[in-house]
This record gives structure tokens, sequence and C-alpha cells, in this order.
């Protein structure tokens, strides 16, 4: 029962009958009435006044009288202006809660035989590294994306490249091989991916000083860098790795294996997953092959050293390195491998890759090449490009070990949410199993919101103290307004309150529930929306709004205290569905609700 879309025919049918005119529905505009004025639709009519050959004021009469007179539908009408604000009668918005209760899954369509297979490529990891807040913000709006296209009724496969080869994993080896001692994750207490990124920090720390000596020598920065001993070993171990050398394999396939066994265990807390997981280990050979593949064919050149480019200044771009003198090869080179295979494993109808957007011309440039190499799909990539996330201090260096790891932030978040819910009191009736579960989800739900309510596009600031409240657009302000409705419910039962299949017409809604009702009707078009649009900030932002809106009704009308029986099933079916569209939006950001907190 779409309000919106009967309301458009109805108007149109008023057209047709007062002013002999065919029209059709993208001819009118309809909004939702602005709050400093009454009603709940809004007719805008100076695209009709050359239908009806009246000033907007006259046209908004006529048509709010028309509406008045032939339907039950319209309870009244106020014209402001030459805006028409209608008001839908009560019994329109009984009916229409009775319609969304009838539909659990309200608001999300399921997928058919035919429904387009998306992909979305999201966290890729390096294995020289744990996971850090910048990929957290990535995971987050990755998974958080899949599920949103899933409620939109697409096919979706959720993929990861994981950088497991070049010179940043070949600087974490050369480092445990020269200072590790024969040191193992069992052995430090550490997991894999923590005890590999102190190596490369290692590394770093040891590569910059030995820069620094080369120029107390007299040597430029460059000339020190070019010197540099240790960047020429990693360089070597490099070419040795890409030659196959059993040794430097297996040490890259044991450290790399600590790394993944440390990556699965922060996705599982994070609550994030693939379907598929793709290696660039195993993707940049045919990658390679492609862009040899392209030098034959005339598409790419070859310099005198042997390195091959790309000419892209007819696309208004530069020359791209595509493969290394020595023959490695770049990142671009790894991407047209792992697209080409992803085609050949899935029929994908669009392919979407959650990267920062520092690499925005990364992107552009691996459109056209695929182009260039004749794969149709080249043209239609997606980046979804979403902005950096900092600390209130500012930014995060890898190399300077002064990241914020994934796994600390998560424990940090959840300990705080520990002491905000003691202070608070909020689970003094918990068992203790019980309160720690709860702490899990605030802690967590508090990072997720946080993160997931900002417009992908814009740069944030992540700020652990500000997530964590309980009042305000918050995860745990949310959380805790679900935990509210399903004690109310609880009660219900308790006092043997049964809520019949169908509520009684005969009462008259505050403007307050009418507005709640509408509200939850929004729900498939924000859901809609946030899959057409990419932006899953509009899920985050409906869930608050709900809340708020929720809150206030809850604090100016009694619900099991009401005495008209009428009333008090319509306020507990009003908030039942309130709960289940707050734990769908959730529940489409990754986020858990708490059934009591």
């Amino acid at each position: 029962m779409n309000i919106e879309q009967n309301l458009q025919n109805t108007i149109i049918g008023a057209l047709n009958e007062l002013y002999h005119a065919n029209v059709d529905a993208s001819q009118i505009t309809l909004q939702k009435t602005k709050k400093e004025f009454k009603g709940h639709y809004t007719l805008v009519t100076f695209p009709l006044l050359k239908i009806s050959k009246k000033n907007p004021e006259q046209t908004a009469q006529e048509i709010g009288a028309y509406l008045m007179d032939k339907t039950s539908f319209i309870a009244e009408y106020n014209v402001i202006k030459g805006f028409l604000n209608l008001t839908v009668a009560s019994n329109v918005w009984i009916r229409l809660l009775e319609a969304i209760d009838a539909a659990p899954d309200f608001g999300f369509v399921s997928a058919n035989d035919n429904a387009p297979l998306f992909m979305v490529e999201y966290s890729s990891p390096n294995t020289n590294k744990p996971l850090h807040l910048g990929h957290v913000r990535n995971n987050l709006l990755g998974h958080s994306l899949s599920e949103v296209l899933k409620a939109n009724g697409k096919c979706v496969v959720k993929t990861n490249i994981v950088n497991d080869r070049g010179i940043h994993i070949c600087k974490s080896m050369l480092a445990w091989k020269k200072w590790g001692n024969g040191e193992t994750p069992e052995s430090s207490g550490k997991k894999g991916d923590h005890l590999v990124g102190d190596y490369y920090v290692l590394f770093d720390k040891n590569y910059k000083a030995e820069i620094a000596e080369l120029q107390e020598k007299g040597l430029s920065k460059e000339q020190a860098e070019e010197q540099s001993v240790l960047m020429q070993e990693a360089r070597e171990m490099l070419r040795k790795w890409e030659a196959g050398d059993p040794e430097t394999v297996s040490l890259w396939k044991m450290m790399n294996n600590w790394v993944y066994e440390g990556f699965d265990e922060t996705y599982r807390q994070l609550g994030v997953s693939f379907d598929k997981i793709y290696y660039e280990s195993q993707t940049y050979l045919a990658g390679k092959q492609e862009v040899l593949r392209g030098l034959k064919e005339g598409l790419f050149y070859q310099k005198d050293d042997g390195s091959v480019w790309a000419d892209l200044t007819s696309y208004g771009l530069d020359h791209k390195l595509l493969l290394r003198a020595d023959g490695t090869s770049v990142y671009i080179t790894q991407d047209i491998g792992t697209a080409k295979l992803r085609f050949d494993d899935y029929p994908i109808d669009t392919m979407i890759y959650v990267v920062g957007n520092e690499q925005n011309y990364h992107f552009q440039v691996l459109s056209i090449l695929l182009d260039m190499l004749g794969f149709e799909f080249g043209k239609g990539l997606v980046h979804f490009s979403y902005g950096m996330v900092e600390l209130p201090e500012g930014k995060m260096k890898s190399r300077e070990g002064t990241v914020v790891d994934a796994d600390d932030l998560m424990a940090e978040m959840i300990e705080t949410a520990r002491e905000t819910s003691k202070e608070l009191g909020k689970l003094d009736d918990c068992s203790p199993e019980e309160a720690e579960n709860i702490v899990r989800m605030i802690g967590l739900g508090a990072l997720k919101y946080f993160i997931l309510k900002v417009d992908p596009k814009k740069n944030m600031t992540f700020n652990p103290k500000e997530s964590i409240d309980f009042n305000g657009n918050t995860g745990p302000f949310i959380q805790y307004t679900h935990a509210r409705i399903q004690s109310i419910q609880r009660k219900a039962a308790e006092q043997g309150i049964e809520m019949p299949d169908h509520l009684s017409e005969d009462v008259k809604l505050s403007e307050k529930e009418e507005a709640l009702v509408q509200l939850l009707s929004d729900f498939e078009s924000v859901v809609k929306q946030a899959g057409t649009e990419y932006n899953v900030s509009l899920v985050a932002n409906y869930a608050y709004d709900l809340v708020k809106e929720y809150n206030q009704f809850y604090h100016d009308f009694p619900i099991l205290r009401e005495g008209n029986v009428a009333l008090r099933n319509f306020r507990l079916m009003l908030s039942k569905n309130a709960a289940l569209t707050i734990k769908k939006a959730m529940g489409l950001l990754g986020i858990e609700v708490p059934e009591r907190m």
C-alpha cells in the first residue's frame, strides 16, 4: 500500500476531470510537507499552471477541493502560495501500518533468477601489516553496500584482493630474516599480522637510519636512497620471489599464513566476510600476460630499458608504467589480471571497487586500459570512492607505526562501552555473560555507526569518545531505543495483552503518530535510494530520524497505560514495527541491536 503512489494517481484523475488534461506521473511534484506547515504531502502546483490556465493559489484550491469532495483519502488541505498541503485521513495510516506489520520484509526486495550480479571488492589488505582504522571504514562500507544491494534484489558476490606480493612484503620478510631470531606468533604471544607489521616498521626504522648515515657522508637524499643496501636487498628478494626461489617462497608462505590467521580473527570480530578471495600472487601473472599481449598488438610501447608503458595522453592523462625495467609488475598490472579472472569466473553485471579517493586516478586508468585491451566490461567498472578517516590528532602512517590497529580500536571501543554502561547502570539486571555480549554489541555498534553515518565521499575524523554516547546521533542511542521498545513488548506479554491482526479504525491519531507511520513507510524508498546512489549513510541517518521521532512519541503518549484499547493496540503495533525497522536498518549496516540494555 503506497500512499504516495495512490495520491499521485488520484491527483492525475483530478487533473483529468477538472482540466480535461492527460498528464503522467512525471508532471506531479509531490514532497513531504515541511514541519512548520500542517499536512503530510505537498503538491507543487507551478508545473500544472499551463494545464489549469489559472494562478497557483486558484489551481491549488480547486485540486484540494476536488480531492476532499471526491475521495475519503484526504482529511483536510491548506494552500500556501501555490503549494497544496494535504492531510491524509487517520484510517489510511492505520491500514498502512497493518500492511507494514503483515510484511516482515517490508522495504526489502528478494532477488530472482534474472537479478543482476554485482561483485563488490573491499578490504584489499597488504600482508605486511595488520588492518587499521582506514581498513575499518573500507570493510564497513563494503559490507554494508553489499547488504543494501541485496536488499534491493541484486545478487551480490563479496570479494577481496589480498596484496600478498611486492616490495612492501619483502621489507617485512627481510627485516624478520635479519633481526627476527626465529620469532613466531606462538613464541611472541602476538597475532601474526601484528608480528609481521612490527618487522615492517623495523625495516623502515633501519632504512631511515641508513639514509641518514649516508647523508652525513655528504650524499644527497636521492643518492643515499640509490645506494641503500637495505633497499637493494629488498629488491633482490622480490626478484628472487618472482623467479620462484624456494627459500624465499617458503619464507613468504610462512609469514603470509601468520598474517591470514590474524586477518581472519579481525574480520570475525568486525562481522565482515567474503564469498571469494583473490590473491595478487595468483593474478599478477595474468595481468602481465595481458600487458605483453597489448605490447605485441601495438597498444603499449617499450622503452630502451625494457619497461612497458601505456600512452594515455589522448585521454587527457599521462604515460602509465605497466611493467618495470626488470620485468616486475606494478599495481595496475595486477588489477588488470584480477579483473580478467573475475569476469572469467562470474557473469558480473556490475563490478564495484570500494577503494579510497586517493586512488581515483588509478581506477580511471584501469578502466581505460581494460577497454584498450578489448574487454567489454572496461568502461562499466564502478569506483566506490570514499574519503579518508583520521583521528582527532591527525593522519596515521603505517611505516612509522603510528596507525591505529583495527584490533586495538575494537578492544578500546568495547572497553569504553563497558565503562560507560557501568556508570549509567545500564546492565545491572543482566547476567555476566549477557552483559558481556551487550557490551560487545554497544562498542562495535558505536564504531560502525559513527563511521557509516558519514557520507562516504567525505573525509571524516573518528572520535571514539563521541561515538559511544547514549544520546544524539550515535549507535548506542539507536540500540537503546530498540531495547526500550522490546521491554514494552515484554511487559505487554506479561500483562496478557494480545495484539489483534486488524486494528480498529475508530480512533483519531495524533499528528505525531501519523508522522511515525509515514516515517516507517519511508524505509522502502530509503533502502532503494541507498542502493541506487551507493550511499549507506542514508540508511544510518534514517535509523536515527526514526529513533528520534519514536522517542518523542514515547515521551508524549502512554502506551500500556492508554485506557482506549483500540488506541493502545495501535501504539503497540506502531512500537513493534518501529523496533523491527530499526533492527533491519541497523542490520544493513552490520550492527546488532540488543533485546535489553
